[in-house]
């Protein structure tokens, strides 16, 4: 009996002694986006692989695949479904076939400042939503930003919202970005983000819609000439892990994952803001004609836009627009 105790402290003593990285699989994630591989969100891919790989003694990579070079946004989070992708990290926009609540993060004109999504996607109304997302596949880690989206085009210089009429713009391929954008009076084109810089090279479309840091390095600046501060939406990514990939790893490695992709959160919202403050100034510099709609104007646009938002105000579910109404005057309520 003494023999076996002392067998069994040495054994406990052994596992102490162990490394953490010891008992850590090797695992490899690729990870696909459709931006450059010079974009914050690329450079936010490339601090969560090293944050991984310094937490887990280099057992788990992460390997970005940037440019679309594994698909776009809707082929690679059914990739993530299908377990053949590990990690992808899509506008939210995309994740509204498979959960319509997701949805009420685009609805025009909801958030006013990059703080409030911060505390509303972070909190407990952003949390309930990627508690949604294990049912279809996917597991979230967190939100990350991608900025107001604003308005460029080859044809004119945008001052009034209804300058907007009668322009074809690509936009993301969502239900709610159509009506929005023929709401305005726009002809709305849906088409892949990898499709987009040829198809306004082609004059296939007269421009497209998204935040600054987009448009400057995807250099859509060479196709376009006018850019519209339009601050239509707020355009968040969630990033995202195949359900499949996920239930492999051991309590430690999520533990692991979560830790790499909170550090990682943090790193983009940060780099793309301050990439997003330089951006217009270097859009200017290469020839952009920038505008910005007045207060007048916004409220011209809001009001264009009441149907769409009661519409899918009930669509994407009243309760779930309710508490993102409410969650914001919380935060709103807090701020002053």
């Amino acid at each position: 009996m003494k023999f076996k105790t002392l067998a069994l402290a040495a054994t406990i003593l052994a596992a102490l002694a162990t490394p953490v990285s010891a008992q850590i699989k090797e695992h490899v994630f690729k990870v696909g986006i459709g931006l450059n591989d010079d974009h914050p969100q690329a450079l936010a891919v490339k601090h969560f692989a090293e944050q991984l790989s310094a937490k887990s003694g280099g057992k788990l990579v992460a390997k970005l695949y940037a440019s679309g070079s594994l698909g776009n946004d809707v082929t690679m989070t059914s990739a993530l479904r299908g377990g053949t992708l590990e990690m992808t990290i899509p506008d939210s926009s995309t994740l509204m076939s498979l959960i319509k609540p997701f949805g009420v993060l685009n609805l025009p004109l909801t958030f006013n400042t990059e703080q409030e999504a911060d505390a509303v996607l972070d909190g407990p109304f952003g949390q309930k939503l990627l508690a949604k997302l294990p049912e279809k596949g996917l597991v979230g880690l967190g939100f990350w930003e991608n900025g107001f989206r604003h308005v460029t085009n080859s044809r004119r210089p945008i001052t009034k919202a209804d300058d907007l009429a009668g322009l074809k713009l690509r936009v993301i391929q969502s239900p709610l970005f159509l009506d929005t954008f023929n709401a305005l009076g726009a002809n709305a084109t849906p088409m892949p983000f990898t499709e987009l810089y040829s198809a306004m090279e082609q004059a296939a479309v007269d421009g497209q819609e998204n935040p600054p840091a987009t448009i400057l390095s995807s250099k859509f600046y060479e196709v376009q000439k006018h850019l519209v501060l339009s601050r239509h939406m707020y355009s968040a990514w969630v990033l995202l892990m195949s359900k499949k990939a996920w239930d492999g790893l051991s309590a430690q490695e999520q533990k692991i994952v979560q830790e790499a992709a909170r550090e990682a959160t943090l790193f983009e919202r940060k780099t793309i803001r301050a990439f997003s403050e330089t951006a217009l100034g270097e859009l200017k510099k290469v020839g952009m004609q920038v505008t910005e709609l007045s207060p007048a104007e916004q409220a011209r646009m809001r009001t264009k836009l009441q149907p769409v938002l009661a519409k899918y105000g009930k669509e994407f579910g009243e309760e779930t627009t309710g508490e993102l109404n409410a969650e914001l005057a919380k935060v709103r309520g807090t701020a002053k």
